[in-house]
């Protein structure tokens, strides 16, 4: 936990009681804040200051929150940053849309504040995890940990931190099924089943980059997702 205390989070959030919550919590919790009331700000401040974590509404004045976070996911300067989004929509495709474009997690409000902090200790602890230098190959695709870099036939492919983390978890098990809630646990750090869709969204996701590599993730119905020995 002590690894973690004085991080920078950086809150995008419109509705200042929210924005109030989160920072009284966060603080308590040993982090340091900033925050942006809507998406143009939120963008300069991610990129200019480089926070640890941002938490990120969805609806938000100037520019949405969608649009931050595909952004920020896609330059090579801020990419690694952990995005959590918070959404006061019920429906799925949100979720899911959030996640596509390479959200690392996402609550719904109303949220409690206790499972937010919970969240972010998961995905920063998984963050600052202990590599394994070896490099590991399945077909044509290689990771190399030490440089936190994958490649398909030689050409190096850009994937976000989790679908990094899925792939060498995958590959490092190569051959064994490895259920959706397991996953949950070892990837995303959740002790409990939270949504195992998200488990189905960054596989679709890591399969969509691997271009034709992807068959080497194989789905095994009903329980979760096997690296193929080949």
């Amino acid at each position: 936990m002590e690894a973690l205390s004085g991080k920078t989070i950086l809150i995008v959030e419109d509705e200042r009681d929210v924005v109030d919550l989160l920072a009284l919590n966060l603080r308590k919790a040993g982090f340091t804040i900033s925050i942006a009331a809507d998406g143009a700000v939120g963008l300069e401040k991610a990129r200019s200051e480089k926070p640890a974590f941002i938490i990120l509404d969805l609806m938000l004045p100037k520019m949405p929150g969608l649009e931050v976070c595909k952004i920020l996911k896609s330059d090579p300067g801020t990419r690694h940053i952990p995005i959590m989004m918070l959404t006061a929509k019920a429906e799925e495709i949100d979720r899911i849309v959030g996640l596509e474009f390479g959200a690392d997690d996402y609550v719904t409000k109303p949220f409690s504040l206790r499972e937010v902090v919970l969240r972010i200790r998961a995905i920063m602890r998984r963050g600052v995890a202990k590599q394994v230098d070896e490099r590991l190959t399945a077909g044509p695709i290689t990771i190399d940990p030490a440089r936190h870099e994958v490649s398909v036939n030689g050409k190096r492919i850009n994937l976000t931190s989790l679908e990094f983390k899925l792939l060498r978890t995958l590959m490092q098990r190569r051959g064994r099924v490895q259920a959706r809630d397991r996953l949950l646990n070892d990837v995303w750090g959740y002790e409990s089943v939270i949504d195992t869709r998200t488990v189905d969204t960054h596989v679709r996701r890591l399969r969509k980059k691997l271009g034709k590599a992807a068959d080497v993730i194989e789905s095994v119905r009903g329980f979760g997702y096997r690296m193929r020995e080949k």
